[in-house]
């Protein structure tokens, strides 16, 4: 069993890559699709599809697997009742995070597209843009209620 107080670490840090990377992105992509500039927008989507790979996946993985080893080193069971209300919220993240994942890949090839043939948006490319904008506030929502889950570990 690691060290504990690495555990710890490697949870905080991984979580405050999550959430950052989520945030950052979130912000990065609705401006550059705001502003309107077709330009902006391919560099934006790109930067946003390429934060996700390299900091937003390894977080996914590195959170459960450092959470579930530190449950077990602090001898909490897995069916805790606020642990398991994290673990459900979490899944409810990767839920709306994967589709979003797909969006923002489909949303950076069709920018890159147009630009390469000097034409507009097509309509669906606003359709994701939609999805993409709504998926992103349950996620966070659940974030921080999974932050105060963690902090507070209320009895049920």
């Amino acid at each position: 069993m690691l060290d504990p107080l690495i555990l710890k670490t490697a949870h905080i840090v991984s979580s405050t890559i999550l959430f950052g990377t989520g945030l950052g992105t979130a912000f990065h992509g609705l401006a550059s699709n705001l502003r309107g500039d077709l330009r902006a927008i391919v560099v934006g989507n790109r930067n946003v599809v390429l934060a996700d790979w390299l900091f937003t996946t390894p977080a996914v993985i590195v959170q459960p697997v450092t959470g579930v080893l530190l449950a077990l080193d602090q001898g909490w069971p897995l069916d805790t009742p606020w642990l398991l209300a994290a673990i459900a919220l979490y899944l409810f993240v990767g839920a709306c995070w994967l589709p979003v994942v797909w969006l923002q890949i489909r949303m950076a090839r069709i920018a890159e597209q147009c630009l390469e043939k000097d034409a507009p948006l097509p309509p669906v490319y606003g359709t994701y843009f939609l999805w993409w904008f709504a998926l992103g506030w349950p996620a966070f929502i659940a974030m921080i209620a999974i932050f105060w889950l963690m902090v507070a570990k209320p009895q049920f």
